[in-house]
C-alpha cells in the first residue's frame, strides 16, 4: 500500500525544514519517517466539514485556500487522501428543508471534482479508496451527519445513497425523527424511535454505514441490538478524560462496539480530548456570574472585570499528545482493531489541539505513534485499515441481502 515515488519527493521537500519539537501548531515537527509514512499510506478521516464550511465561506479548495482547515494543498502535504465529506445538517432544519440542504452540501462535494478531476474523485465504493490512491487523486466519500434530511421517507434514503453518501449521523444536537440526541435532555425516544429501527435495518441492507456519533447512550445500545454489520463513531473520543459528558463514548460502550466489531474515530477538538478544555465555557460563565452579581451586570466596572478575566483565562487548547492518550486509551481497551481518526476539521472552530491544527499535521499524529512504540502496521490500521473494513464488511452483507 506504497507510493514510494511521489512519498520519497514529498519527504523530501518536507524533512528539508524540520522543525524543532516546540514548533508553532500549524507546523510539521515530525521525522522523516513520520512524513513518509503519511505519503505512504492511505489516511482515511470519516469527518471533515468543508460542505457546511463552502456554503457559509466559498473558497476555491482545489488549490491553497486562505481560511479553513482543509484544501487540497495542505491535504496533499498531510498525506490526507480519503477525507468522508460531512453532509452536515444542522438540528433547526428537521422538518424545515432539511432534504434540499443536504442536496445543495452534495452538489459543494460535486463541485470540487467537477473543477478539479486531476485532483478529486468521489468514492462510491471501498475499492474505489484504494483506485484513487493508485491515480494520485485524493477520495471524497461522503457522510451525512444528521439523518433530518430522511424526513421519514425511505426512499430518501435510497436518493442519498444514490448521490454517494456511505454513512448517517442519526442525530445532531437535539432529537430528531430518528433518534435521540446526546445534548438534548428531553431524550423523545427513550433511545431510537420506532421509524429509526427501521432504519437501520434498511441502512445495513443497501450497505450504508450507521454512525453512533451524537446519539444518546441509549440510541446506541439500541443500535447495537438491531443491526448485523459493525457500525462507526466518526468523530468521538473516549469519555474517561471528559467525565459526565455524553457526547464521547463511555468504556463500556467502547468495548460493545469492539465487541460488534465495529471502529471509534477518535476527534480532535480540545473540547472532547481533555476537561480542562470540555469545562472552559462552563468556567467562564460562572465567573462571569460572579462578577456581575457582586459589580452589577451591564456596568462598565462589571464589563472591565469580564475582560480582565477572560484575558486572564485563555482557551486552554489539548495538545497532539492529549489526543494520542485517547488513542493509546481505547487500544489498551478493546484493541488496535477498533480505533480510527476523525478529525472533524473544520467543524470545531478554533479548537484544534496544538500539532494538529489542520490536514497538514498528520505526520505529527503519525510521530506520535511511532514515539509511542505503535509499529507501521499497526500505524496502518489506525489510518484506514480498521475503516476500510467495517466499510467491506457494510458492502459484503449488502450484496448477501440482494442475492437472496
Amino acid at each position: 500500500m506504497r507510493k514510494s515515488l511521489l512519498a520519497a519527493s514529498m519527504a523530501s521537500v518536507l524533512a528539508a525544514s524540520l522543525l524543532p519539537f516546540n514548533a508553532s501548531a500549524t507546523e510539521i515537527f515530525a521525522s522523516e519517517r513520520a512524513i513518509q509514512i503519511a505519503q505512504d499510506s492511505i489516511i482515511i478521516d470519516t469527518h471533515i466539514d468543508v460542505p457546511w464550511r463552502l456554503i457559509n465561506d466559498w473558497e476555491d479548495l482545489t488549490q491553497a485556500s486562505e481560511r479553513g482547515d482543509f484544501d487540497y494543498e495542505r491535504a496533499r502535504e498531510g498525506g490526507l487522501n480519503a477525507p468522508f465529506m460531512a453532509i452536515y445538517i444542522p438540528s433547526s432544519y428537521e422538518d424545515n428543508g432539511a432534504y434540499t440542504l443536504a442536496n445543495h452540501l452534495i452538489d459543494f462535494v460535486e463541485s470540487m471534482v467537477y473543477r478539479a478531476p486531476d485532483k478529486y474523485a468521489i468514492a462510491h465504493h471501498s475499492d474505489d479508496i484504494q483506485a484513487h490512491f493508485e491515480q494520485g487523486l485524493i477520495s471524497l466519500p461522503m457522510g451525512m451527519e444528521n439523518g433530518a434530511p430522511i424526513e421519514g421517507d425511505f426512499d430518501k434514503l435510497q436518493h442519498f445513497f444514490d448521490r454517494g453518501v456511505r454513512y448517517i449521523t442519526l442525530a445532531h444536537s437535539e432529537d430528531n425523527h430518528i433518534s435521540d440526541s446526546s445534548y438534548d435532555i428531553r431524550q423523545r425516544w427513550g433511545g431510537l424511535s420506532p421509524f429509526g429501527k427501521e432504519l437501520i435495518v434498511r441502512m445495513n441492507d443497501m450497505g450504508m454505514m450507521v454512525d453512533v456519533s451524537h446519539i444518546s447512550d441509549q440510541a446506541f445500545y439500541d443500535v447495537l441490538e438491531i443491526t448485523q454489520v459493525p457500525v462507526i463513531a466518526t468523530h468521538s473520543s473516549a469519555r474517561t478524560f471528559t467525565p459526565g459528558w455524553q457526547r464521547n463514548m463511555s468504556d463500556d460502550m467502547i468495548k460493545a462496539l469492539a465487541d460488534n466489531g465495529g471502529v471509534v474515530q477518535v476527534t480532535f477538538g480540545s473540547t472532547f480530548v481533555t476537561v480542562q478544555a470540555n469545562q472552559h465555557r462552563a468556567r467562564l460563565q460562572r465567573l462571569t456570574d460572579e462578577i456581575n452579581a457582586e459589580l452589577g451586570e451591564g456596568t462598565d466596572a462589571a464589563e472591565a472585570a469580564i475582560a480582565d478575566m477572560r484575558a486572564a483565562n485563555p482557551y486552554p487548547f489539548a495538545t497532539y499528545e492529549d489526543v494520542l492518550n485517547h488513542f493509546d486509551h481505547i487500544i489498551e481497551l478493546v484493541g488496535i482493531d477498533y480505533v480510527g481518526i476523525g478529525s472533524d476539521y473544520d467543524g470545531v472552530g478554533d479548537t484544534l489541539p496544538e500539532g494538529l491544527k489542520d490536514a497538514r499535521t498528520f505526520p505529527n499524529l503519525i510521530q506520535g505513534f511511532l514515539d509511542r512504540g505503535y509499529s507501521e502496521e499497526d500505524i496502518d490500521k489506525i489510518l484506514y485499515k480498521n475503516t476500510l473494513r467495517v466499510w467491506q464488511q457494510a458492502e459484503a452483507y449488502a450484496r448477501q441481502r440482494n442475492a437472496q
